[in-house]
């Protein structure tokens, strides 16, 4: 008999069935053994009785995550025993029951709970089996549909996938906060970011995005760096200036929330957070400098370095929120100090770029920019940054042959989910991390 999934069940009342799953839970009451059964859909109680001699024998052996298949009966449960956590009022009296797997050894954490609260190494060196976890599969779930959206809304947008190399002959942004990597009888290195690559896509297409690995060889230790992470990237050519790619991107991650929040109202409730806030009216957008005015008259806070660090971050956030019952915020106009060399200066204070980070809940997820289009332009800005055109000729080549202006963005997606569940670090937001210390599983 083939396989039904368990969603499917209550249209299946009164027919013998066979589903297939993990064993959730296990409960004897004496003569009858209870069994919650859960595969991709949903979850299901099922019951075996002594009259089952060969089922009931097999039943008084099962633990939790035992893989089964079981054939059986669909019936009605009475009302007042539905469990909210079963997929609806039915249940399955067992006929035949067939072992698949079994686990080798007692379970080192319980995975069962609904609210599992385990600090974030033990989440991490046992993440295979507590993956499974209803709460935590939630967000991945969540992850699923932020992918899918992004990718609709760009494609809808008129922007084009692409797929870039993430070996490279140089260093995307210069810098140390690079890999190398042995390519046969050369170095190369993990890209940092496609930024070269969409801007080539730019001259071909005009507007492209990717999702895609990036890698940072960044020695932190903090909730919210990785040093593999999935980049929502895009870039846009004709652009008439920066604020038409900080519209566009107000555009995407509307899209995204409004999607979640449609598609996993259940999932969002086993976090017991606020959902998000976009005013009606926009994201509001805040330069740099009246930021940092804000920092200090608002909140005592005065942010000594030519970039803001993580508590301006939060703090602006908060203001946001305060203010403009925002969830998002942009800073604007960040100083040349801090930028790529591709990045285009403000025409009218060229100590300042035309560049942008999006904060979201106090965490930078976004940065993103109008880029230097001109060929001399950007040769001259590569020897301001201290580094040599010769080792950038191919990225160059780019600009050779007719560039138009443009721009785009780099986001960090794991982030947007991490702050959309309130989860305490980022690497709960990965299926498997990977950080200074942490090269597996």
């Amino acid at each position: 008999m083939k396989r039904i999934l368990i969603k499917d069940l209550p249209q299946k009342i009164g027919q013998k069935v066979t589903i297939a799953g993990w064993v959730n839970s296990r409960r004897d009451h004496g003569k009858i053994i209870f069994m919650d059964i859960r595969d991709r859909s949903g979850l299901i109680q099922t019951v075996v009785i002594p009259d089952q001699e060969e089922a009931y024998e097999k039943a008084k052996k099962i633990k939790n995550e035992f893989v089964v298949e079981i054939e059986g009966k669909v019936k009605e449960r009475p009302g007042e025993t539905t469990n909210k956590a079963q997929v609806s009022n039915v249940e399955i009296e067992i006929e035949n029951l067939k072992i698949i797997s079994s686990t080798k050894e007692e379970l080192p954490v319980e995975i069962t709970k609904e609210n599992i609260n385990l600090n974030l190494e033990t989440l991490l060196n046992h993440r295979s089996l507590i993956l499974r976890n209803e709460k935590i599969k939630s967000i991945f779930k969540i992850y699923a549909t932020l992918l899918d959206a992004y990718n609709f809304i760009m494609r809808q947008n008129d922007f084009l996938e692409i797929k870039t190399p993430k070996i490279l002959s140089n260093a995307t942004e210069g810098g140390a906060n690079f890999f190398k990597i042995k390519y046969f009888d050369r170095d190369a290195f993990l890209a940092q970011s496609p930024q070269f690559y969409k801007q080539a896509g730019v001259s071909v297409f005009e507007r492209v995005f990717e999702i895609g690995s990036v890698f940072r060889a960044e020695p932190h230790f903090t909730t919210r760096h990785l040093n593999e992470y999935v980049s929502l990237d895009a870039e846009m050519g004709f652009i008439e200036g920066f604020e038409d790619i900080m519209d566009q991107l107000e555009k995407v991650i509307t899209f995204i929330i409004k999607e979640i929040n449609k598609q996993h109202k259940k999932e969002i409730n086993q976090y017991n957070i606020d959902s998000v806030s976009i005013p009606k009216k926009g994201i509001p957008r805040l330069r740099l400098d009246e930021a940092r005015e804000i920092l200090k008259k608002e909140m005592g806070k005065e942010i000594e370095k030519a970039d803001i660090d993580p508590e301006g971050e939060r703090l602006i956030g908060e203001y946001a929120k305060k203010e403009w019952e925002s969830d998002f915020v942009f800073l604007t106009h960040y100083p040349v100090t801090v930028r790529p060399f591709y990045t285009m200066p403000d025409f009218q204070n060229k100590k300042l770029t035309f560049s942008f980070d999006l904060i979201f809940r106090g965490v930078e997820i976004a940065t993103g920019g109008q880029r230097i289009h001109d060929y001399y332009q950007l040769i001259d800005n590569m020897k301001k940054h201290k580094l040599d055109p010769n080792d950038y000729k191919h990225y160059l080549d780019i600009f050779r042959y007719g560039m138009p202006p443009h721009g785009g963005w780099g986001m960090g997606s794991e982030r947007i989910v991490q702050k959309i569940l309130g989860l305490n670090s980022i690497k709960e937001a990965v299926l498997f991390p990977r950080d200074v210390k942490r090269l597996t599983p």
